[in-house]
């Protein structure tokens, strides 16, 4: 009893020094804070502005100097041409988060009111820049060398990750002299004319190179006589000459520099594309980032690491909390409710408010594969297995590709546990290389988050003491814990209100829409109509194309939907009816007839009309027939009779076809058998919502027949092969063209473009490439592999 009184009070001491601490931190603060603004205010009564200015000045200073912002000194070495894109974009990105002081410096005559520029005496942007950077370096040991510990020299194509940058600076001795950045002695066609001796390098300058305070002490004095004998024309090798010379140190010999300061090779196109590499994940700069909007875009992705880093962090002391308050006796449920001491909430504020920490019970859950207990048998999550391929209970077909989203949250999980495993590899003197992942098991919890198990191939590589190469496999455990949702409501300007939206700002009418979106939810208002932030697109004509052989009964289906859909609610379409006047079928060709004509009487104003073609059915043909008719502007949309599609639909074709330059070929769903599923479906059943699962049909990847483009855009592909008769091949043949060409292609699933079933008849005269396709797509639709199975079984006796 008396040991468990004793970690109670233990406990108990931790959680009110940690509040005291806090306490204290915040009251000095403000004090400090109070303090500097005081003495602020009373400059601003001085009534010299030179002397209010220069009060104004030295208080900053004197606050810089007895703050922890005086660690570094950032030189940005940039040209006129540069300053108001590369050099501004460096300031408003990690130029902001500087834990001390960032300045930029140009050719002589250059110019900004928007950042910190300083235009060099006697010097312009020629190439190579060899006396700008030497000059820059005298004026920042002339004018900082004693309020900051370290200097960076760095180019407006570089980014930095100052937090990074000064975790790795403090753990640094500043009062000795270094020269730190990316070790280099030229590449093999320089070898040899880069005057160096065998015992010197140079710190490659993209990357960025850091110089200590003792270090440009030393060489401030001789940059003239280093300007004076220059070997080369490659201005970081001749600051590293200068600093071997007089300060007496060469650039790092370091692997970790290679990796923390990163130069991709890429060229313009570094850094993109994919932001989701291990290069990026480790660097602490990254070079070249040669165009603003991939600084803008490196930089919002290095945010959202950090707040995931932050995020983690959370997790972990919600972890804490929980554990230590087990010991006194409160359970994860109670800590909502907890007091520390009397009065003295643990959690003072409640779920919804600004300061809400978030749900101790989720959050503080530990760490453990049995982390939780499932009621019933139900409740118990399956694990999948996954290996080259994906092995999956949920599906009929139990083994399928590994989905792009799996795969690439394997990828970022890989890249956290090889994180974690090389944390303290420098102090150990090995490193883990990954090299795949032989199988694993996953499971995934809606409520709770993800659990996975992983036996990896690793490489153990040891490179202190009796040097190692060894494959190694180990198991990973990894939990993926899901916090509360959380939705953020942005405030917008009055003068930014939806009455008055400035049409020409894509970005603000969506954030006006937004806003109204949220406004109207509230209130219960219908919502607005979703529109294109460039052109507004719904008032945009679709010319449906239908080729028809026969098939009244599927037709008169066909006409019901066209008539709720476009004509009654006043859908800007028109519809071209492809009738084929078939001998063996006459009446059918008749009846249709009949139906188009009383459709065009009931319904003046629908733009319905029809061509009558007299030859044999080619569906390739009769599209022809119908595009020829309409204008090059005009957009047209193939369809097949069989189809039944909803007002989304409509939109979709509008939003995803763009002249010139993009054409839709939807995904439609096609139902399989209705005597095997038991069920029949109706129009009234499709118009209404329909459960797409793989037991009722499946999507129809692999079928291009139901497309829209424009007409000018269908001719300079060539329109369709006319010299295909019969069933299928010249969807096929006319995507092909699509490919080859420089047009964008949209493939996507469409709820709202539905297939009915109807039986296949493949004549027998068909090529073999038709033929195959044919009887290939009647078996396809036959019905799932789940009833087939049970119809095999069923009547197994049948097939003996």
């Amino acid at each position: 009893m008396s040991r468990i009184m004793a970690r109670k009070r233990k406990v108990v001491n931790i959680f009110l020094g940690a509040i005291i601490g806090v306490l204290i931190t915040t009251v000095f603060k403000r004090n400090t804070e109070t303090s500097i603004n005081s003495e602020i205010c009373e400059a601003r009564t001085d009534v010299n502005l030179k002397t209010t200015y220069e009060h104004l000045e030295s208080i900053k200073n004197s606050a810089i100097n007895n703050s922890n912002n005086n660690l570094l000194f950032v030189g940005v070495m940039t040209a006129a041409k540069y300053v108001n894109s590369r050099a501004k974009t460096v300031y408003k990105t990690w130029g902001k988060n500087v834990p001390g002081k960032i300045i930029f410096f140009s050719s002589e005559f250059s110019y900004s009111n928007e950042i910190p520029l300083i235009g060099l005496p006697g010097i312009d942007d020629s190439y190579p820049p060899q006396r700008k950077s030497f000059t820059m370096l005298k004026h920042m040991h002339d004018n900082y060398i004693d309020r900051y510990e370290w200097f960076l020299r760095a180019d407006d194509d570089v980014y930095v990750r100052t937090d990074r940058l000064e975790a790795l600076l403090r753990s640094v001795d500043s009062r000795k002299p270094w020269f730190i950045g990316q070790t280099g002695r030229g590449n093999n066609d320089e070898f040899g004319l880069l005057s160096l001796e065998e015992n010197e390098n140079f710190c490659m300058g993209g990357p960025g190179v850091i110089l200590s305070r003792e270090t440009l002490r030393r060489i401030a004095p001789h940059i003239d006589k280093c300007l004076g004998n220059l070997y080369t024309t490659h201005e970081d090798v001749e600051l590293g000459r200068c600093v071997r010379k007089y300060a007496g140190v060469p650039c790092t010999w370091s692997y970790e520099m290679q990796v923390i300061l990163y130069h991709n090779q890429s060229g313009d196109a570094a850094f993109a594309g994919d932001l989701k590499q291990k290069e990026v994940h480790r660097a602490i700069t990254m070079h070249p980032v040669k165009h603003p909007q991939h600084m803008y875009r490196l930089h919002n992705y290095v945010k959202g690491l950090t707040i995931q880093e932050k995020q983690q962090e959370c997790i972990g002391l919600h972890r804490d909390i929980s554990s230590s308050m087990s010991y006194l006796g409160v359970q994860s449920d109670q800590l909502l409710t907890a007091e520390l001491i009397a009065d003295v909430a643990l959690y003072p504020e409640p779920s919804g408010s600004e300061n809400y920490l978030g749900d101790p019970e989720l959050l503080g859950t530990p760490v453990s594969l049995n982390r939780f207990q499932y009621k019933d048998l139900e409740g118990v999550l399956d694990w999948e297995l996954i290996s080259k391929s994906l092995y999956s209970y949920k599906d009929l077909n139990p083994r399928k590709r590994i989905g792009s989203a799996l795969k690439e949250g394997l990828t970022d999980i890989v890249r956290e546990v090889m994180e974690l495993i090389n944390l303290y590899s420098k102090q150990r003197g090995r490193i883990i290389d990954f090299k795949e992942i032989l199988y694993g098991y996953w499971r995934l919890d809606p409520l709770h988050g993800v659990d996975l198990i992983l036996d990896m191939s690793l490489t153990y590589k040891k490179y202190r003491g009796h040097k190692m190469t060894v494959p190694v496999r180990r198991h990973a455990y990894i939990q993926q814990t899901f916090a509360d949702t959380k939705i953020r409501e942005v405030i917008l300007n009055e003068e930014e209100s939806f009455s008055k939206p400035k049409i020409s700002d894509g970005s603000l009418q969506q954030k006006t829409f937004i806003n109204d979106v949220i406004a109207r939810i509230g209130e219960n208002l219908p919502l607005p109509v979703v529109f294109n932030s460039k052109t507004n697109m719904n008032n945009k004509y679709i010319n449906f194309i239908l080729p028809l052989s026969g098939r009244y009964e599927t037709f008169k289906r066909f006409m019901k939907t066209y008539e709720n859909i476009c004509i009654i609610e006043q859908e800007l379409t028109r519809l071209l009816v492809v009738l084929y006047r078939n001998e063996d079928i006459l009446e059918d060709f008749s009846r249709s007839l009949d139906l188009v004509k009383l459709i065009q009487k009931k319904y003046p104003q629908s733009e319905i009309t029809y061509k009558i073609i007299d030859e044999t059915f080619s569906r390739g043909k009769a599209l022809q027939h119908g595009a020829d008719i309409y204008r090059n502007n005009d957009l047209l949309f193939f369809i097949d009779v069989d189809i039944v599609f909803n007002h989304k639909s409509l939109l979709r074709i509008r939003h995803n076809t763009i002249q010139h330059k993009q054409i839709y070929f939807p995904i439609v769903y096609s139902l399989y058998n209705s005597r095997f599923l038991n069920k029949s479906f109706e129009y009234t059943s499709l118009n209404n919502e329909l459960n797409l699962d793989n037991r009722n049909g499946f999507w129809r990847q692999f079928g291009f027949g139901i497309a829209s483009m424009y007409k000018n855009d269908f001719e300079d592909l060539g329109g369709f092969n006319t010299s295909i008769a019969g069933w299928g091949l010249e969807d096929v043949a006319f995507y092909d063209n699509v490919i080859k060409s420089s047009m964008k292609i949209i493939r996507s699933v469409d709820p709202g473009l539905v297939h009915v079933y109807h039986p296949v008849e493949c004549d027998t005269n068909l090529v073999q490439a038709q033929k195959d396709m044919c009887i290939g797509t009647k078996a396809n639709i036959l019905g799932s592999l789940y009833d087939l199975q049970n119809l095999y079984k069923k009547y197994k006796y049948l097939f003996r």
